[in-house]
């Protein structure tokens, strides 16, 4: 089975004729010719991983390879931890929604708005209704304000096709 291929130049993969090096064992960061950097690593028992290849001249660091993949995983994976997930609920209204639908619907956005997440509300036009723009309009910038206390409008009504969006998301807690 053919090997992977590496993330990183380590060891004799190192073309460059100096490097950079770098490491917990080095003061500072020196420019050594690529035989002096392997043999100090070799008397580390050490690997000699290329850290920044664009860099002039490349930057080398003297680490043990396998545990300097595993930490870049492990920061990695921080990292996607720390990202946020950003999720939109989608409510859709019609033209001509009654009171009670309206309300009903308004509930739910503040729940979805109170878990984080960003709210989608659409005005949907069947057939002829798109004579009716307006009403849509109105109906959303009602639903904008009826919410403003606990969302900002990240995107005004704007129709596209048959349907006339706005985005609403959380305010940030104080």
């Amino acid at each position: 089975m053919p090997e992977k291929e590496a993330a990183h130049a380590i060891n004799e993969k190192i073309t460059a004729p100096q490097v950079r090096l770098t490491g917990d064992n080095i003061e500072g960061s020196v420019v050594v010719p690529i035989k002096e950097a392997l043999r100090m690593a070799d008397e580390q028992g050490l690997d000699l991983v290329e850290i920044s290849p664009k860099a002039d001249p490349p930057v080398c660091r003297i680490v043990d390879y396998q545990k300097f993949l595993y930490q870049q995983k492990k920061k990695a994976k921080e990292i996607k931890a720390k990202a946020v997930k950003v999720i939109i609920k989608e409510i859709r209204f019609g033209p001509n929604t009654d009171d009670h639908d309206y309300n009903f619907k308004l509930k739910h956005a503040e729940n979805f708005l109170k878990e984080g997440s960003k709210v989608k509300a659409y005005v949907f036009f069947r057939g002829r209704e798109i004579v009716f723009k307006d009403k849509g309009e109105i109906l959303l910038l009602r639903f904008a304000t009826d919410l403003e206390e606990i969302a900002k409008v990240e995107s005004m009504p704007k129709l596209e096709g048959k349907r006339m969006i706005m985005i609403l998301s959380p305010k940030a807690k104080k």
